[in-house]
């Protein structure tokens, strides 16, 4: 690196050339030399080593956005000089290009609001940018990098941006690829009759492809819901600044930074109905996880199903057979298990988990802004990666390989007591109740006992034919 904040020669560094001297209200500070952050952001590493987790990229590049947004705009209405606004822009752009990721290092759970976070972007896009400006005024991260923004105003909207892109980007496609193979195999598996299933007990006749297709419709429906929610992220406070009073902006500056966001994304952003209520609420996260979690709890049904249904394959239900992706134990040769659909039941654990924690942080808020933030920045940016993750992986390792055993279904099907329900409108519920139990007692179908009671007429015989009660 060329800058000298970089290369230890700036006045203050200390003989071993791996620290520079900063300083800032609450005194001077020791700074790793190869770093682009500064004082605050190396206070905050100090104080905040807790989880060893950092906010995501799709958050930095958010941040980075909204930097040469601002910068942008700030140029454009005179409140800073092109020359300072050209450099800011290109540092910007660069931390939303991910060029200086390995400088963005302060926990997620750091100072409310993420104060720290807010300043780790402008300290790195500062020194950048003065690096850029080869020796000319130097930039501050606060006076320049900063202008017309507070971190009240700018988290939050980076926040919904960074989620609405990962959506778009990642869990739609993933969700919308997971309802077409459910649905093919909806189609495909259409012609197979077997055992329906209540309480886990034997119920009536369903053909495979219905199942499927209930699941297929499941995804679905989710899937709009979160396509609806995405919209509620649109919503960005830029220009709320501290407290939505828009203290210190030059007029014309919010409308003007939105659609500076909106051609960079080209995604349409836009102002909230109140800007008090967006400063004051985390109001879309909390929406968009609630949703979140029913996809979840949809996905967990879905998986046990599959795991059911697969069990054994000597032992258990053994309809469906899955693809094998490795070997399922240390010490049974040759066992398999369901461990795509293990993986998935596990991530929508965390997810219900993390849809708890994000209600918890949301009831943070008090008067002006929900100190909470960061917490709930993590919790539900991880849980879209997650969801979208594990929902390709689903897709690609197990669902579109599900093969139906048929002559197993047959079976099942053949000794179901559950066909004894067509007999009812012929010879009453109660008839019908005595010859279903007769069959569990003595272990045999319900066509035998038929035969050995001398019942089985040509319309009894169709009565219990599966075919005719689906």
């Amino acid at each position: 690196m060329s800058m000298s904040i970089i290369e230890g020669e700036k006045d203050g560094m200390d003989s071993s050339n791996q620290y520079r001297m900063e300083n800032d209200p609450l005194g001077n500070i020791m700074v790793p030399s190869s770093a682009y952050y500064g004082s605050q952001t190396q206070r905050a590493v100090e104080n905040f080593q807790i989880s060893g987790i950092r906010l995501p990229r799709s958050f930095i590049k958010a941040q980075g956005i909204i930097k040469a947004s601002a910068a942008t705009v700030n140029v454009e209405l005179g409140k800073l000089s092109p020359e300072m606004g050209k450099a800011i822009i290109q540092a910007s752009e660069e931390v939303s290009e991910g060029k200086w990721d390995e400088h963005f290092v302060v926990d997620v759970y750091q100072a409310g609001a993420g104060t720290s976070q807010n300043m780790n972007a402008n300290e790195v896009i500062a020194n950048r940018a003065s690096e850029i400006m080869a020796g000319s005024k130097q930039i501050h991260p606060n006076d320049h990098v900063n202008m017309s923004q507070s971190t009240n105003d700018t988290f939050p909207s980076a926040l919904n941006m960074a989620a609405a892109e990962t959506i778009i980007q990642r869990l739609l496609p993933a969700l919308a690829q997971l309802q077409q193979e459910l649905q093919k195999k909806a189609d495909q598996f259409m012609p197979i009759l077997k055992s329906g299933r209540t309480h886990l007990h034997d119920a009536v006749p369903i053909r495979f492809g219905q199942e499927f297709s209930g699941f297929a419709e499941t995804i679905q429906a989710v899937y709009w819901q979160i396509d609806e929610k995405l919209n509620a992220l649109y919503e960005i406070g830029l220009g709320g600044n501290a407290i939505g009073t828009k203290i210190n902006l030059q007029p014309g500056y919010t409308p003007k930074v939105i659609q500076e966001i909106c051609t960079r994304t080209n995604l349409p952003f836009r102002e909230p109905v109140n800007i008090f209520a967006f400063m004051q609420n985390m109001s879309e996260p909390i929406r968009c996880m609630l949703t979140l979690k029913e996809l979840a709890i949809h996905l967990i049904k879905i998986t046990s199903d599959l795991r059911l249904l697969s069990s054994g394959p000597r032992t258990g239900l053994s309809e469906i057979t899955l693809p094998s992706v490795q070997p399922g134990s240390t010490i049974m040769p040759g066992k398999v298990n369901p461990a795509i659909l293990e993986m998935t039941h596990m991530v929508c654990c965390q997810i219900i988990g993390y849809e708890t924690a994000i209600a918890t942080a949301g009831m943070a808020s008090q008067l002006e802004i929900n100190v909470m933030m960061p917490v709930i920045a993590h919790t539900f940016l991880h849980s879209i990666e997650l969801l979208a993750n594990a929902i390709q992986t689903l897709v690609t390792k197990c669902i579109s390989g599900i093969q139906v055993n048929v002559e197993i279904c047959k079976k099942w099907m053949k000794e179901s007591l559950s066909l004894v329900t067509g007999l009812s409108p012929i010879m009453g519920y109660d008839m019908a109740s005595q010859i279903g139990m007769k069959a569990d007692e003595e272990h045999k179908t319900i066509k035998q006992i038929l035969q050995e009671k001398g019942l089985l007429t040509a319309e009894i015989n169709k009565a219990i034919d599966p075919k005719g009660m689906v």
